[in-house]
């Protein structure tokens, strides 16, 4: 089961990282919660069910270039993985470069992603 969950949330990464917003949200339940408590920078916000999923995927993808994203170290308990990780991005309407930390926690049932929730800290690295 360990092994499954963690597939499931690195297909949503591989997704991610190629921009595939319908590869991503194939990864995720209907009744997905997903939490991000947001940064000094970006505001927090809940996503609910496969639209909500969509619309944060859509937010990162639209708003911000990626200009490297991270995956640093997984811990698997059963249907929960939690990852640690940063990012840097760009802001597409200013400029603005932010670098994050963040840890990733999710839940895997069924094969699919019902809940994420992501702490993280950010900076800006140039204006």
């Amino acid at each position: 089961m360990e092994n499954a969950a963690k597939a499931v949330v690195e297909k949503m990464f591989a997704a991610f990282s190629v921009g595939n917003v319908e590869e991503f949200v194939e990864t995720v339940s209907n009744d997905t919660v997903w939490i991000y408590h947001g940064t000094q920078v970006i505001p927090k916000g809940i996503y609910e069910g496969k639209e909500g999923a969509r619309r944060f995927i859509n937010g990162i993808l639209k708003g911000t270039e990626i200009i490297s994203f991270e995956p640093q170290q997984y811990i698997v308990e059963g249907n929960n993985v939690v990852v640690l990780g940063q990012e840097h991005q760009r802001v597409r309407r200013s400029g603005k470069e932010l670098k994050q930390k963040w840890v990733q926690v999710y839940t895997v049932e069924n094969n699919l992603i019902s809940r994420m929730e992501e702490f993280a800290t950010s900076e800006v690295v140039k204006e």
